[in-house]
């Protein structure tokens, strides 16, 4: 088991982020086969620092930020489509059970009597406060008027007429 331990430390070790300590450094001093692939570890390291970094193409940047950006979106779009339709499924299902709590308990005659009152009321106040409607439409064109003459006065603009 420590053969394992010591294994999943080599290349850590090799590349400088990890240092030998304690028991993995006697471990990789000792056993022949943990040695050997330190030395392998070591051997390629340094083969990879010796050789030159390839330059990525002109546009790989600005491609791989587009496509990292579509995925994202379309993920995104994915979300909200679900979540969309989750709250959908709960309103409509709060509509149907207060649909059915109306229609056991005899409400929809009550909600119904509601409704016709608040609409003769409504009619009632309509036929009260039509007739002035025209003046009130009146009054209200003067002080717009009014208001736009006194703004076209009072502007502060350097142009001459």
């Amino acid at each position: 088991m420590f053969c394992d331990e010591a294994l999943d430390a080599v290349e850590a070790v090799a590349s400088g982020e990890l240092t030998a300590e304690g028991r993995i450094a006697n471990h990789l001093a000792t056993c022949p086969d943990c040695g050997a692939a330190l030395e392998r570890a070591v051997k390629v390291e340094r083969l990879l620092q010796a050789r030159p970094v390839p330059q990525p193409p002109a546009h790989f940047t600005p491609r791989t930020l587009t496509r990292v950006r579509r995925a994202r979106w379309r993920s995104e779009q994915l979300l909200d489509v679900g979540f969309n339709v989750a709250i959908a499924a709960i309103v409509l299902a709060v509509v149907g059970g207060i649909w059915m709590l109306l229609n056991r308990s005899g409400l929809t005659a009550v909600s119904r009597d509601a409704v016709s009152l608040f609409g003769a009321g409504f009619v009632a106040l309509a036929q009260r406060v039509g007739p002035s409607v025209p003046l009130y439409a009146g009054a209200t064109a003067v002080v717009l008027t009014a208001l736009a003459v006194w703004w076209w006065a009072e502007r502060s603009d350097d142009r001459i007429w």
